[in-house]
Parts: structure tokens; C-alpha cells; sequence
């Protein structure tokens, strides 16, 4: 997506990367320990956000071998040693002016900035379900049957399935499978109704989504031979 090749991460990284490394050298060194030949170093950036983007708190947090040494967190404005080996680290870092200044500047610069690429290319995102009904077994009369609902490859998540029968709506014998993540952003469920179909009825699987101006219907007749589903809009 182009959407991915717009968000930032902070500026720090780099810095710290190098900070880190010779800080490890310093250390090893100064108690008579060979450098590690392989260690660990990991970034985190993260994002909080309050109705929106009207309050957002950014922490970054710098990781060596699975240990949190230093962090930053824009509520407190200054880095923070996590561990003793992140004293030297942070009073580095908050000496450095140009350091301190990004690490504060990145609440817009990166938090705010990515939430605006997120919210055009994710939060906005819309991708219309495709619904089907199918019947278990082949019995259209007078027989327990169990009608499937099967709405697939929809985006966002949140979404409403009803059963009616006859225009009126089915609570009971109604189940339904968990969301189902499909791995390529969109998102597919299962709802089934029990029912015994009688000459004449009709039932309808109603489908409601964000994608959508108006709700999909899919209907599905009981005829003496067989039975025939329909899709409708609107």
C-alpha cells in the first residue's frame, strides 16, 4: 500500500544505535570484560492518542538483550534511565540539544503526521462484504435444516448479520462464528440460522457495514423441488 511509504519513525534511532554500541564498548572495558560479539538491540516506538489526535503521548523505549535500558516519554519531556546501564545513556542524550529537541518534536512530527497517513489509508478504508446463502443439507420442505450466512471479504471489522423470516426478524437458533481474520486486511463471518422451511417462507440474511449506504439482502426461497437465493440492495 502507498500509504506505508509516508510513515516516519523517530529521528533517534540512529543516534541511539550508535550511543548504545559504544556505550556496551565503554562498559565492557571498564570491567575487564571482551565486547560482546552478539547482542540485541531493539527500538520501540509508541503512539498514544485521546479522542483523535487532541492529546497524544509519545515513548520511545530502547531495548538491549530484552532489557529496557532508557527510555523517552514526551509526558516527562527528558529521557530516563530504565536500568543503571541507561544512566550514562540519558544524560548523554539529554545534553545534546539537537537529540532532546527531536525526541520532543517527534509528538507531531512523527505521532501526529502517522496518524494522518494511518487514518487515510487505514482508518478510512472501506471494503464492501460479499454475501451468500447456503442451505446444509439439500432438503428444502419440512425437514430441520441449517441455513448459512456467509458474508466475506469486508473491511473494517464491525459488522451486523440478522436472519429474518417472512419480514420478521430470527433470534432464536441463530449462531455465529468468530470474526476471521483472512490475512489481507479483510475480514469474513459465518451466521447460521436452524430452521424447518415450509412451503412459501422466505428468509433473508441482512447485512450491515460501514462500506455500505445501505444494508445488502440476500434472500432465500423454500420451493417444493428447491430452493433459490437471491441477492437484493438496499
Amino acid at each position: 500500500m502507498s500509504w506505508k511509504k509516508s510513515l516516519r519513525i523517530p529521528g533517534d534511532l540512529r543516534v541511539a544505535t550508535v550511543t548504545l554500541m559504544l556505550a556496551i564498548l565503554s562498559s565492557s572495558l571498564a570491567e575487564g570484560r571482551d565486547s560482546p560479539e552478539d547482542f540485541v538491540y531493539q527500538f520501540k516506538g509508541l503512539c498514544y492518542f485521546t479522542n483523535g489526535t487532541e492529546r497524544v503521548r509519545g515513548v520511545t523505549r530502547h531495548i538491549y538483550n530484552r532489557e529496557e535500558y532508557v527510555r523517552f516519554d514526551s509526558d516527562v519531556g527528558v529521557y530516563r534511565a530504565v536500568t543503571p546501564q541507561g544512566r550514562p545513556v540519558a544524560e548523554y542524550w539529554n545534553s545534546q540539544k539537537e537529540v532532546l529537541e527531536g525526541a520532543r518534536a517527534s509528538v507531531d512530527r512523527v505521532c501526529r503526521h502517522n496518524y494522518e497517513v494511518a487514518y487515510r489509508g487505514i482508518l478510512q478504508r472501506r471494503v464492501e462484504p460479499t454475501v451468500t446463502i447456503s442451505p446444509s443439507r439439500t432438503e428444502a420442505l419440512n425437514h430441520h435444516n441449517l441455513l448459512i450466512c456467509s458474508v466475506t471479504d469486508f473491511y473494517p471489522s464491525q459488522i451486523k448479520v440478522r436472519w429474518f423470516r417472512n419480514d420478521q426478524e430470527e433470534t432464536a437458533g441463530v449462531v455465529s462464528t468468530p470474526l476471521i481474520r483472512n490475512g489481507d486486511w479483510t475480514f469474513q463471518i459465518l451466521v447460521m440460522l436452524e430452521m424447518t422451511p415450509q412451503r412459501g417462507d422466505v428468509y433473508t440474511c441482512h447485512v450491515e457495514h460501514p462500506s455500505l449506504q445501505s444494508p445488502i439482502t440476500v434472500e432465500w426461497r423454500a420451493q417444493s423441488e428447491s430452493a433459490q437465493s437471491k441477492m437484493l440492495s438496499g
